[in-house]
């Protein structure tokens, strides 16, 4: 048997490559978008990719099934479960519960687990070459190391009413289904610490049963309703772009062929003046202090770092062109984080050597030549002190767990909303550390704000 977890960490995704050694069939389960990574691994192990199969419809990030299906001549094996709501409009194969997949020595046996999706299967995986005991489970979004799936995204998301406590006792019921497994059994989840699909996920790639049902707090839960009481308190702001990544998950039209095997060589550098009174969004992957010395007015810091993605799906516009202030050793790793999360019309970059201040003010209009300026604790204090007003920028959970005393509280990704009522009042804006204020900085310059303290380091500096 072999397996290999390929992992994004940038949207703490997980996806598995998973083989029998005798055959040389392989499955993947819940492949990303740029799918050349599977390719690579079972060229490297002379495996054939025989079936694609998916947990469920995923809100996170766009799958690459169809990417992967079409570029293998594999079975796409997706869940028939869930109503008619949760069905997958392109040809594929249905998988029900109990329904079983064989590969060599291998089987997978389709477990339906709904709870935080009505239509999610987990696939418990048979070795029979050493027994007939169950050896592993793939879960999906269901259950993960320390923590389970949110039930509520359906409301959140989805644009559906009312289903957050029917998900949650759905999911009860489906614990209690797993529970009965041999405590020996892996749990190989679909998600790590950072994703939103849950509130306090575990950094751990694999656990047992065993461990999770001694340890995490879901099996721990005395009767369903406080369950579902615990389950429901605290979850986390959904992305604003989870939405569009189920309606596109479950309809999209065809696979994509850049997504197979993204590259940037294609992709035309633009000057500054190329885009001038342009409608494309401009993103700009430089750090804090470059962005705030040299921009293109309207545009969108957002600097370079492995959750990036998130931040495009929270921020961008799906129905517009993009552009992105890059240096040519991150251009590919961003145009894949895009790809992830379906933003496929980015038409090239810009080089940041081509900013400069003069390029800024000669481009600057009254409602985007506001200043960006980071500020230590002891200055931001003075501020305060002199009334300047305060925004944290956090999220919901860390703003109740302690906040500067006079700040007002709104989460980064509704930021884009937010218009001044006095645009020559300056505000002090801060987050945890300093990468999410210095996107909420460019957010509100955009907005017509003309003067903007960053606070270094965040509430960790100010808390200390």
């Amino acid at each position: 048997m072999f397996i290999e977890r390929v992992y994004d960490r940038g949207l703490a995704q997980a996806s598995y490559v998973v083989a029998c050694q005798a055959s040389g069939e392989a499955v993947v389960i819940d492949p990303r978008r740029d799918v050349d990574i599977y390719l690579e691994i079972v060229a490297r192990e002379e495996f054939s990719i025989t079936r694609v199969l998916e947990t469920h419809v995923h809100a996170d990030y766009l799958s690459g099934a169809r990417e992967l299906a079409a570029a293998t001549g594999a079975e796409l094996l997706l869940s028939g479960e869930g109503g008619a709501d949760w069905q997958y409009r392109f040809d594929h194969t249905p998988l029900h519960d109990d329904d079983t997949v064989t590969i060599g020595n291998l089987s997978l046996q389709a477990i339906h687990t709904p709870g935080h999706t009505p239509e999610h299967l987990s696939f418990l995986l048979f070795d029979h070459a050493a027994g007939e005991r169950p050896r592993m489970i793939f879960t999906g979004d269901f259950l993960f190391a320390g923590d389970v799936g949110r039930p509520d995204l359906l409301d959140e998301a989805a644009g559906y009413s009312g289903t957050r406590e029917v998900g949650a006792r759905a999911l009860y019921a489906s614990l209690q289904r797993v529970a009965e497994l041999p405590d020996d059994v892996l749990v190989w989840p679909g998600h790590g610490a950072g994703s939103a699909c849950g509130k306090a996920l575990g950094a751990v790639p694999v656990s047992t049963l065993g461990f999770e049902r001694d340890t995490n707090p879901a099996f721990r839960q005395v009767d369903e309703d406080a369950f579902v009481s615990w389950l429901l308190d605290g979850q986390p702001e959904a992305p604003r772009y989870f939405g569009t990544m189920k309606r596109l998950n479950i309809a999209r039209p065809r696979e994509s062929v850049r997504a197979a095997q993204p590259g940037t060589d294609t992709l035309p550098v633009f000057t500054p003046e190329q885009l001038a009174d342009s409608d494309v969004q401009v993103f700009d992957l430089r750090d804090a202090d470059d962005f705030a010395a040299a921009r293109l007015p309207g545009s969108i810091n957002i600097p370079f770092a492995e959750d990036m993605a998130t931040w495009f799906g929270w921020l961008a516009a799906y129905d517009r062109d993009i552009v992105l202030v890059a240096g040519r050793d991150e251009r590919e790793t961003a145009l894949r984080a895009l790809l992830r999360i379906g933003l496929d019309r980015c038409i090239g970059f810009i080089d940041p050597a081509s900013l400069s201040e003069s390029v800024t003010a000669a481009a600057g209009t009254p409602s985007h030549s506001g200043t960006i300026e980071s500020v230590d604790v002891n200055a931001a204090r003075e501020l305060i002190d002199d009334g300047i007003p305060v925004l944290d920028v956090r999220s919901r959970s860390e703003y109740e767990d302690g906040h500067i005393d006079v700040a007002s509280h709104r989460h980064l990704g509704y930021l884009s909303d937010f218009r001044p009522d006095d645009p020559t009042q300056p505000i002090l804006v801060h987050c945890q550390s300093g990468y999410r204020s210095s996107i909420a900085a460019s957010l509100l310059i955009r907005n017509g704000v003309q003067k903007v303290f960053n606070l270094a380091g965040g509430y960790d500096a100010w808390s200390a």
